[in-house]
């Protein structure tokens, strides 16, 4: 018989009213609380906390205040991740990072979602489908990424974008519903202003 956590990990519809979930996400709460409100000139501290809030990392990773988990053991950080403000992830299922991640401000990763039917929803009923972003990818600001999305290595998400669905790798995505404008190509780097002595 599986817990309302392993279902909520393998895709089932879950209650999450059921009581250790309930007592984790109070942890989780108390933890991002205390980081939110830790002075940002005290770095040691900030790190004390954000490392016992994140399931998994890989070295050196910044997130700004204020940041917001349901859970926060489902979140698996690589290297160089950065996180801007506001940033929101609903970890209900496991939300996965490649290295490289660069988290604009106000952007929501959203595992979870509630049933559709009326008397479901109002019984409590929901479920968590897994996001995983890959490496060297830009997610601009106040984006949403819904459940069960995945983005391929070296693409940017455009600003305001809802994903609903996949993103291969190595394009420009933005829109609601977000979708694939064109391929980043070489060119991409001659259209920015380079100062030369």
């Amino acid at each position: 018989m599986l817990t309302e956590k392993e279902k909520s990990l393998q895709g089932y519809m879950y209650n999450p009213n059921e009581e250790s979930l309930v007592n984790d996400r109070k942890i989780a709460k108390d933890l991002y609380f205390e980081y939110n409100h830790t002075l940002p000139s005290n770095t040691e501290k900030r790190t004390e906390i954000i490392t016992k809030l994140i399931g998994h990392f890989k070295g050196n990773f910044l997130i700004e205040q204020p940041f917001y988990c349901t859970y926060g053991y489902n979140i698996s950080l690589g290297e160089n991740f950065f996180a801007n403000i506001g940033c929101t992830i609903s970890d209900g299922a496991n939300v996965t990072f490649g290295d490289n991640v660069f988290i604009a401000p106000h952007v929501s990763f959203l595992t979870e979602g509630h049933a559709v039917t009326p008397e479901l929803r109002n019984d409590g009923w929901e479920y968590a489908y897994p996001i995983t972003v890959g490496n060297n990818v830009w997610i601009c600001a106040n984006v949403s990424i819904l459940p069960g999305v995945t983005i391929g290595d070296n693409s940017i998400i455009g600003a305001g974008s809802i994903v609903t669905k996949g993103i291969p790798s190595g394009v420009l995505a933005f829109g609601n519903p977000c979708r694939v404008v064109r391929p980043i190509s070489e060119e991409d780097k001659n259209k920015f202003k380079w100062y030369e002595q």
